[in-house]
Parts: structure tokens; C-alpha cells; sequence
């Protein structure tokens, strides 16, 4: 059959599509191709090239013309798949012969890829016809089929990204662009029937879960098997940091307790501890960074935005290149995706656009007081006069009532209650959690309605020194919570006072505080 297309990649994707093959099965076969020949039927291996004194069309030349007899013994790679085992350069040699083309023919080499498929590598076959993600057809052909030296995660993942590529054009450009593709991350499948089927709105959206249990990515998968269970996810992040799809990208999951956010957002359960702060490992957050990225890169979006207040989020219309962060705690009563990571939500949204390539600056909420008062931004200070205290955001009676000076502990309202805290150094510090009072009687406390102190206005400083050090508090008697080594701009959201600077300042990420003394106000 002639070969259909105006590039090597197009007619080699129509070809195998003709076999039988599923997108995601032709675009990890593609990608492994691409990384063996670049998808050059006539690509004589690079190493050789010098060894045996020939080009790619050289080569080529002299083998069809026969002055070159050693092809089957040479172990050198060739063409699309650069076959090298001297058994199977024969078979290649006798069928283009059969089919009188030369070596280096494309459909020829095609013609026998399909062959040896079929009579020497059927379970390679088979999932190539039922893969449901470029990874998991990528990684066959890498494992089964192609066989390198370098087996390695790196080499899976650079092949499966190659084969993503392939899958975004032509996948996607079949169906108008509307299709939507799925993670080439994906180490294990096992999809759930608990999803409301294709979305009826674009992915605009992340909402990053916590598991409450450091599990792995087949235990989830066996959590979201049962139709009784009511609940599914578009992916899982296992306790090691492999990555599971339950719910194809272009379904909508059962995830957040709400269908309007659900069927918008890529809902993504994180393995973590099974209790408060429901903390992840760091490589269950690295791989949450990394997972974001890849969503964003395929959803065509620069950009991955933490807004931090639920009703600005909600009412927010992202850009095209735009994506948005959003908490299950926003949509029911829950503590998901647990402190630790809502702590972060800046942090990770800050590092997906800088790998993303665009601008890290967050939209900031309002700072200006409103008309019921100041903006309760934390580390707001509030001064309290027999103020009723509750447990949490839902408690019905008060626990007691506190006089003195507090802080708003975190921005996030609740049910129109906010959490305080004793002491600046403990602004946005887990565990430091005095308890929670009303807005309006926070909005009263901030003394800004009777002349006193504004509300405390962010502000961006640059970093000025090589390593920085983030503390877990306003002080060096608290533990560092990792360093800041780029020299690069911040936003500061509070100041408090400590030991070991004259002033310490709290960064926007949540990820912890920075002495001032080495940083300058731009």
C-alpha cells in the first residue's frame, strides 16, 4: 500500500494507525523510533559512520548495489529501528529483496516492523493496540521490542515524552484539537468506572488531594475499582513517586465534591501521613511539580496560579495560558488537602510556571480594607477584647474568649471565620493554631475602623546573598525548612521579630520565613 502523508513522521504515524495500532500505541512506537534513527529509514548508526568509512546514503548505496556484503555482520544499527542482531538485519535484508525496495525504503522497513511484531513480539503487539498512555506503549517497545543498553527511568521517560509529542499533534489534530491527552508519566493503569464521562468544560484547572495514607499507585487503583465506592481521580502519586492514572484526562473524576470544579481541574491524590498535617514526601512533591508541569505543557498553559482565597479563585476567568489551583477544603468539610501541602500551594505553583517558562508572579488578593474594614492578609495584628474562640471553622458554641494581642494565622476564610495565632513567629507555622474567630470580629480587632495600624501590605524583596536559610519560624531558634540559593525576587506577606535578625519576614509560598538583613525591598 503507498505510504499516505508529506513527511516521514506523518506517513509513518497514518501507516501504523492502518495496523490497528491506538494512538497512544503508535506515539510511544514513534517515540522510540524517533530516538533510535530519528525516524530516518536510511540512518546508519553514528558510531559506525567513522568505523566503516560510509555516510547514511552511502551505506545505503552499497548495500543495494551489493558492493558491500558484511550488512548482516556488522552489527551495526540501521534504519527506523536501527536493527543490529545479526538475525534479524538478515530478515530485513531478505524482505526488502522480496519486496525489490532498497534497504533504506520506508515502507519497506515499516512492512517488516509490522512483521516482526506480529510473528516475534506479540505481546508488544497487543499493548500497542490497547495502551491507553503513550508511557505504557513507550515503555514495551523500550523494554520488549528495542532492548538499549539504557533501561533506565531517565530513558523511559525522555522516549515517552518523545512519543507525547506525536501523540499531541497528530492524536490531537485528528479530532480538531479537542482531543485531550493523558500523562506519558503514567507508570501504572487501572481506570475506575467512577467518572461522568467527557468533560463539558476545558482543563483549566489542578486540584492537588491528599490520600491520608502513604500508599502506592495500585492500592489507589484498588480504592477506585469499586463502583460502590463512589469516588475516583485523574491521577495518584504513589508513596515512591510513581505516578497512576485512574480516570482518563479527558473524563471527568469524582474527586473534589464538586461536579462545576471536577469538570474543569486534573484532580491528583498524593500519597501522604494519615495524620495532621497529612504530610507528603518530598518525592511525592517533586513529582507533584513535575506532573503539573506536564498537565500545564499539554493544556497548552505558561502559567499555574495560586490565588489563595477561595472566592477570588472561583470568580477568577483564567487566561489562555493560564491555569488555576483549587482545594477540595473549598468544596466540602474537609482539612484536603491537609495543611502541609496547602501551605505550599504558592511554593508549587511558583515552581510549574518557572519550569513552564513564564512569570512567577502570583495575582495577589486585595490589600486594601474594605468597606466591613482592613484586609485580613496573614500576620495581621489583631488586638482582642473578650473575643469568642471556637475549635474550628464549624464549631456551634465557642470554646472560650480571648483578650490580648494575636495575629491572623492564615489568610483562608472558612465559613466566615479565620484562624489566629499568639505570636508573630507562629504565622502560618503548623501546630501553632490558637483557634478561630469570626471575620467581622477580626475585621474589628485590626483597630484600622478607630485610626489605628493599616494592614500589613506585601511586598517583593530580592535576595542578596548566595544561600539563604528558610526557618520554620520568625527566628534561628527554629529549624531551617530548606534555602533560597537563586538570588531571585520574593514576596514577603508578614514581618515578625527574632532571634538572629532584625527583622524576619514571612515568604508568600508558605514555605517558611527568611531574615531580612539579607534582602533588599524592590
Amino acid at each position: 500500500m503507498a505510504l499516505t502523508g508529506t513527511t516521514n513522521e506523518e506517513k509513518i504515524w497514518n501507516y501504523l494507525k492502518t495496523q490497528g495500532l491506538s494512538d497512544c500505541g503508535v506515539a510511544g512506537l514513534m517515540g522510540n523510533l524517533y530516538a533510535e534513527s530519528g525516524l530516518a529509514p536510511n540512518n546508519l548508526q553514528n558510531t559506525y559512520e567513522k568505523k566503516l568509512g560510509y555516510t547514511d546514503a552511502t551505506y545505503t548505496a552499497a548495500v543495494d548495489n551489493g558492493t558491500y556484503t558484511n550488512f548482516v555482520k556488522d552489527s551495526a544499527g540501521y534504519g527506523l529501528a536501527q536493527w543490529t542482531f545479526w538475525s534479524r538485519k538478515q530478515g530485513l535484508l531478505e524482505f526488502a529483496k522480496a519486496m525489490k525496495r532498497s534497504i533504506g525504503d520506508l515502507e519497506m522497513q515499516l512492512g517488516f516492523l509490522m512483521k516482526e511484531l506480529t510473528s516475534s513480539y506479540a505481546s508488544v503487539l497487543s499493548t500497542l493496540k490497547t495502551a491507553k498512555t503513550v508511557k505504557a506503549a513507550s515503555d514495551s517497545v523500550l523494554v520488549n521490542f528495542e532492548r538499549p543498553a539504557d533501561q533506565s527511568d531517565a530513558a523511559k521517560t525522555k522516549r515517552a515524552g518523545y512519543g507525547q509529542t506525536y501523540y499531541d499533534k497528530y492524536a490531537n489534530l485528528k479530532n480538531g484539537g479537542t482531543t485531550m491527552s493523558n500523562s506519558s508519566l503514567v507508570s501504572y493503569t487501572k481506570l475506575s468506572p467512577n467518572h461522568s464521562g467527557q468533560r463539558t468544560h476545558a482543563i483549566d484547572r489542578i486540584t492537588p488531594h491528599c490520600v491520608v495514607g502513604q500508599c502506592s499507585v495500585e492500592t489507589l487503583g484498588n480504592v477506585f475499582a469499586p463502583t460502590s465506592r463512589q469516588a475516583s481521580c485523574n491521577y495518584g502519586i504513589g508513596v515512591d513517586g510513581r505516578v497512576g492514572m485512574y480516570c482518563e484526562e479527558k473524563n471527568r473524576s469524582w474527586c473534589s465534591s464538586s461536579n462545576a470544579n471536577d469538570q474543569r481541574a486534573v484532580t491528583i491524590e498524593c500519597a501522604s501521613d494519615t495524620t495532621a498535617p497529612y504530610a507528603f514526601k518530598d518525592v511525592v512533591y517533586q513529582k507533584l511539580i513535575e506532573l503539573c508541569v506536564d498537565i500545564c505543557q499539554r493544556n497548552g498553559k505558561k502559567k499555574l496560579l495560586w490565588l489563595g482565597d477561595k472566592d477570588k479563585t472561583l470568580n477568577y476567568s483564567p487566561k489562555s495560558d493560564e491555569m488555576v489551583l483549587t482545594v477540595h477544603r473549598w468544596f466540602a468539610n474537609k482539612s484536603c488537602p491537609g495543611d502541609w501541602m496547602y501551605a505550599r500551594m504558592g511554593d508549587l505553583a511558583s515552581k510549574v510556571t518557572a519550569k513552564l517558562g513564564g512569570s512567577t508572579a502570583q495575582p495577589s488578593a486585595p490589600v486594601t480594607p474594605s468597606a466591613s474594614g482592613a484586609s485580613l492578609t496573614a500576620g495581621t495584628k489583631l488586638t482582642l477584647k473578650n473575643t469568642p474562640l471556637y475549635v474550628s471553622s464549624t464549631a456551634k458554641t465557642k470554646s472560650s474568649s480571648k483578650t490580648g494581642t494575636f495575629y491572623v494565622w492564615s489568610s483562608e476564610i472558612v465559613n466566615s471565620r479565620i484562624r489566629i495565632t499568639n505570636k508573630t513567629g507562629n504565622v502560618g507555622v503548623t501546630g501553632q493554631v490558637t483557634g478561630w474567630i469570626s471575620t467581622a470580629d477580626a475585621q474589628n480587632a485590626t483597630g484600622t475602623s478607630s485610626g489605628g495600624a493599616s494592614a500589613f501590605v506585601p511586598y517583593l524583596i530580592k535576595v542578596t546573598t548566595s544561600v539563604l536559610n528558610i526557618r520554620k519560624g520568625a527566628g534561628t531558634n527554629y529549624g531551617t525548612n530548606g534555602a533560597i540559593r537563586d538570588m531571585g525576587t520574593y514576596t514577603i506577606v508578614a514581618e515578625a521579630d527574632g532571634p538572629g535578625a532584625s527583622k524576619w519576614g514571612k515568604l508568600k509560598s508558605g514555605a517558611g520565613w527568611v531574615s531580612l538583613d539579607y534582602t533588599k525591598k524592590v
